[in-house]
């Protein structure tokens, strides 16, 4: 046991507190190792409110216990009787320790340990392997979500992503602003909902910080737009390519569904049945059996065909380099789909013209942004709610995107956390 009291001296050393004895208690599986600790007979007391020097006033009878991070995988826990201080400011108090905060059985290296681990694995995963609770993982990462938040630095944004995610059932949505720099690509804020005073929010919160704002990405979504056009007129506000192009499919989708029911209630052969992904994907990603019953379904002059020749065609739209040729493009495409009766498509293209200076603004921007980024960072926002198994509250689903996505920084310890 000399040498685990060398190794805490080595990576824990407290300079106000000593380690007295360590001792293995118990048997079998049940094992586990207390270490006491003491003051130094020179060391000060400290208030945990005020946090100056105070006298002693008493001691506890019997110790506290504080849960350190596993040696060996055995639990280890710091043994301490905690004193009271006369403060002369706050009263009589008990003392401050430098391991653990207020009332928390944790210790900070605990708390930082499996927080560190929470971003690996879920938190019930965590609580399982470390032989703790649900709870005290939830307290840990929301603790380092908080430092990580008070410490970070956030200047020189050039480059905003903003998207919305579905968190709940019942049309409950999160708004995420994203950092997109080159440099640096993280989760700038959270915020409940997604209408205007939502976004609002975020430039209230972080608009000081936006002062080199130059490009700003979003969906076609009239809250995000209105907002972005009011707190950031001079950044170049881009279309994400991905959104326009999920406007496409679901236009798509609902052409072929309505079609195929028609085709059925007229006694007709069920040609548009199984073709649902022949039609959504892109013809490089089909394989070689869908490309011939794809080349099969084309011969047909059908609505869904006619709109999926549509939204081929829309695709060279992304090919162009200059945003003048691109919009002469743009007004050719909306005008044949207007002329081609299928409502759903018609829908779309009268989105388009209506967005027409924004959408040609991702040929100015091309280069700078990546239309993807934002996208990526969405799919692990849901993995990291899938891992989750449900939040029981928005507080911690907001802690477990900071502390997958934000990039915080971590407390530096004599120590690392691998």
């Amino acid at each position: 046991m000399l040498l685990l009291k060398t190794i805490l001296n080595r990576i824990h050393r407290f300079p106000s507190h000593v380690y007295r004895g360590v001792r293995l208690v118990g048997h079998g599986d049940q094992i586990h190792l207390e270490v006491d600790v003491a003051p130094r007979k020179n060391g000060r007391c400290l208030c945990s409110r005020c946090r100056k020097p105070a006298p002693r006033y008493d001691t506890a009878r019997e110790p506290r216990r504080f849960q350190f991070v596993p040696l060996w995988n055995i639990p280890v826990f710091f043994l301490y009787r905690m004193r009271r201080v006369s403060c002369r400011t706050c009263g009589v108090v008990v003392e401050a320790v430098p391991w653990a905060e207020g009332k928390q059985r944790t210790t900070h290296a605990f708390s930082w340990f499996l927080a560190t681990w929470a971003r690996r694995l879920s938190w019930k995963q965590t609580a399982q392997a470390f032989a703790t609770s649900w709870d005290t993982v939830a307290r840990a990462v929301h603790r380092a979500v908080d430092w990580g938040l008070a410490h970070r630095l956030v200047e020189g944004v050039k480059a905003l992503g903003i998207d919305e995610i579905a968190w709940k059932k019942g049309h409950k949505y999160l708004t995420l602003v994203y950092q997109i720099d080159a440099e640096r690509r993280r989760l700038l804020w959270i915020g409940e909902g997604r209408k205007e005073t939502t976004l609002q929010r975020f430039f209230d919160e972080l608009g000081p910080a936006l002062k080199r704002l130059e490009f700003v990405a979003s969906d076609m979504w009239k809250p995000y737009l209105n907002v972005v056009a009011e707190r950031a007129a001079t950044a170049l506000h881009v279309l994400d390519r991905f959104h326009i192009m999920v406007h496409f499919s679901k236009a798509l989708d609902k052409v072929r569904a309505q079609e195929a029911r028609e085709l059925k209630g007229k006694g007709y052969h069920p040609v548009l049945k199984g073709s649902r992904f022949l039609l959504l994907k892109r013809p490089e990603h089909l394989t070689d059996q869908q490309d011939v019953k794809l080349a099969e379904l084309l011969r047909y002059n059908l609505r869904a065909v006619r709109a999926y020749l549509l939204k081929e065609d829309f695709q060279f739209f992304w090919t162009y380099v200059s945003p003048y040729w691109a919009g002469r493009f743009l007004d050719r495409w909306c005008a044949k789909a207007m002329r081609s009766r299928i409502e759903p498509v018609k829908k779309v293209a009268r989105s388009l013209r209506r967005h027409r200076e924004l959408l040609l603004n991702w040929f100015r921007a091309r280069g700078e942004i990546s239309s993807g980024i934002v996208e990526g960072f969405n799919n692990k926002a849901k993995v990291t709610m899938r891992n989750a198994y449900g939040f029981r509250t928005y507080e911690n689903l907001e802690a477990a995107l900071y502390h997958a996505l934000g990039d915080l920084p971590d407390r530096k310890f004599t120590h690392r956390f691998c």
